[in-house]
């Protein structure tokens, strides 16, 4: 019932232009939401959970810390 609904929606909205442009507009917000729900349940890779590194190692200043004697 709420696909046929939906599409006589569509088909009343698309009638004219100005009901084009609300039809453009719903698509664009719907796409936006469908991609983050997607990349929300997708997992990221390894060490990749944020855009700054999610783990630090630390790394060595100098030559002289290396040298052993």
């Amino acid at each position: 019932m709420k696909r046929i609904l939906t599409v006589l929606l569509t088909r009343w909205l698309g009638r004219t232009p100005l009901g084009l442009a609300v039809l453009g507009v719903g698509w664009l917000i719907l796409r936006r939401r469908r991609a983050r729900a997607a990349a929300a349940t997708t997992p990221e890779p390894y060490g990749r959970s944020s855009g700054r590194r999610a783990r630090t190692v630390p790394v060595r200043r100098g030559r002289r810390e290396s040298r052993v004697g």
